[in-house]
């Protein structure tokens, strides 16, 4: 009590001494004993326990108050930290000592930068999603966008912030590709509808509408569906452009055909210019404006139609050079026809009038083509057929050379020949593998088609069977021949070890000549393009089917002597012969 009215001097009179000396002066006053006295006293000292005991657990209670704000402080700090990306922050006490008011004062800056740090983070993320989310939508096509995305602040790290702005740079960079893509498409359809005659402006703007002139280059759609469309548009009036560039060179080439046979002028001629010009012109030289519009191609469907109606007077002349064009390619790979038996054919049905004009060309053409393509399938074998007999002309000149006593002589012109005849010998070396080869192809195509291969009338096949066994029968003389010669040798050997004295030697007797495909009975042994068959032949020159003698050289196969020992040496008797076929 004496500390209390020490502490609180204030109070005077009213201190717990003051109130407890005045309580004894009414006990004894009033006479209270002992007992009541001292219960009184333990009752006074149980109520001031008890006021304590409330202020203890209030304070305590407000301690833990401040302890869980401390620690709440602390956690939010953390968190702060954790969301923002920070490992630590400057403004915070490395010490945590003092009171716990001086760490919660200590504490509450660091707090407020950071909550302030906070909400610029997410105005920053709130920015960079809703460009990223604008510019998303646009390559979706979806007008549909939220101005203020949702942001998720668990994590607004630098790292996270250099994520979004990667993100952002690639959708600018595919939105820049995208938007670059759609002006080419833009600029490609305006060029293809400029030489088609066609209207830009509705063509595009049923793509898009934001496709026009009027609007801004960064207000033109780009989404994935536009860049399909336009796709799609381009392609189509690629695939007209082609279509009608194709419809335009037919016809500029019925044109041309139609005017070439019916000889017409230039002046005529000069007024299509514009439709001829393209006729060999590729689909992407085609640049100039209206070239394939509609009207154009109509017009030249008018001129051809009309030339078509006058080709019908014309129509034996015609006949007559498509005729003509066809003999022509059956001469070029040797096949023999009956040309008056067809051009008087031609000039029945035209006389008739059974056939239609226009019916007789396309057969004609029909013709034609069938011919062109019988003509290829026999070029790989004919090709073959011109080596083999240049390689025969090549083996007649050897033989021819190697007879001449002077080939080694010192005239002009000697060392040419002599290199002609190094290469000769090499090439008719290869004459056994050239037959071999022609005649399995020529069965191969005999059997593929199952008709005769005829060169000129005669049976390709027959033909070299022919020199197969003339061949044959020269390599048997040869080698009869080298035999003669080394039992001759021995012979005068055999002499000389006698009478000690070599005799003379003997005379070769002559080979037999060869068959090979040269003209019959030629002064310079020139080679012909055409063999005949003494089976096919017999004995005389072809005739023609009206019975008329045919004067052409049909070249019989010939006979060329090899009289030189080395002719014998230079063209091996062991050199494979072919199978007859």
């Amino acid at each position: 009590m004496a500390v209390t009215d020490a502490q609180y001097p204030l109070l005077g009179e009213t201190t717990c001494g003051s109130l407890l000396q005045k309580l004894q002066e009414i006990w004894d006053e009033v006479g209270e004993n002992d007992e009541e006295r001292d219960k009184m006293l333990l009752q006074i000292e149980q109520e001031c326990l008890d006021v304590y005991k409330r202020k203890v657990e209030q304070a305590a209670k407000s301690r833990a108050q401040l302890l869980q704000a401390l620690s709440d402080a602390k956690l939010e700090l953390s968190s702060l930290l954790l969301a923002l990306g920070e490992k630590s922050y400057a403004g915070i006490p490395e010490k945590t000592s003092g009171t716990i008011k001086e760490q919660l004062a200590a504490i509450a800056p660091a707090l407020e930068h950071l909550w302030k740090q906070k909400e610029e983070r997410v105005k920053e993320f709130s920015d960079i999603q809703s460009q990223i989310q604008k510019i998303c939508g646009e390559i979706a096509g979806s007008l549909n966008i939220n101005e203020n995305p949702a942001v998720d602040e668990s994590d607004l790290s630098l790292k996270k912030l250099d994520e979004y702005h990667s993100q952002l740079q690639e959708l600018q960079k595919e939105k820049s590709e995208r938007l670059h893509k759609v002006l080419e498409f833009v600029s490609t359809v305006h060029d293809l509808c400029a030489v088609l005659g066609m209207d830009f402006f509705s063509t595009v703007t049923d793509v898009h509408p934001s496709l026009n002139d009027s609007t801004g280059v960064q207000s033109k759609s780009i989404s994935n569906e536009t860049l399909s469309r336009l796709a799609k548009t381009v392609l189509a009036l690629k695939e007209d452009k082609k279509q009608r560039l194709q419809k335009l060179q037919e016809l500029a080439t019925q044109l041309i055909d139609l005017w070439n046979l019916m000889d017409t002028s230039i002046e005529e001629r000069g007024l299509f210019d514009h439709v001829t010009c393209n006729i060999s012109t590729s689909i992407d030289e085609v640049t100039v404006p209206g070239a394939l519009a509609l009207d154009l191609i109509e017009q030249a469907e008018v001129e051809v139609e009309r030339l078509d109606q006058l080709k019908a007077s014309r129509m034996k002349e015609i006949a007559f050079k498509r005729q003509g064009e066809l003999e022509e390619i059956f001469a070029h790979v040797h096949i023999e026809i009956d040309p008056e038996a067809a051009r008087e054919k031609i000039m029945e049905l035209i006389d008739s009038g059974s056939v239609e004009p226009a019916e007789l060309l396309n057969d004609m053409d029909n013709q034609i083509e069938k011919a062109k393509e019988e003509a290829l399938s026999r070029k790989d074998i004919l090709d073959k057929v011109e080596k083999w007999m240049s390689a025969c002309e090549e083996e007649s000149w050897l033989e021819d050379y190697n007879r001449d006593e002077n080939r080694y002589n010192a005239s002009r012109g000697a060392h040419l020949n002599l290199k002609r005849a190094e290469k000769a010998r090499i090439l008719v070396n290869k004459i056994p593998a050239m037959v071999e080869t022609l005649v399995a192809k020529t069965q191969a195509w005999e059997e593929e088609r199952g008709v005769q291969f005829a060169y000129d009338g005669v049976p390709l096949l027959a033909m070299l069977h022919e020199y197969a066994m003339l061949r044959q029968d020269r390599e048997e003389e040869k080698r009869r021949m080298r035999d003669q010669k080394k039992y001759s040798e021995l012979q005068n050997t055999e002499q000389e070890a006698i009478f000690g004295s070599r005799p003379s030697p003997a005379r070769p007797i002559g080979t037999k000549k060869v068959m090979s495909p040269r003209t019959n009975g030629g002064a310079n042994g020139t080679p012909s393009r055409r063999l005949s068959l003494n089976t096919h032949q017999n004995g005389s020159r072809s005739t023609t089917k009206d019975g008329k003698r045919d004067n052409r050289p049909v070249a019989p196969v010939n006979y060329v002597a090899i009289s030189k020992e080395d002719a014998a040496a230079h063209v091996s008797g062991t050199d494979p012969v072919p199978a007859s076929p």
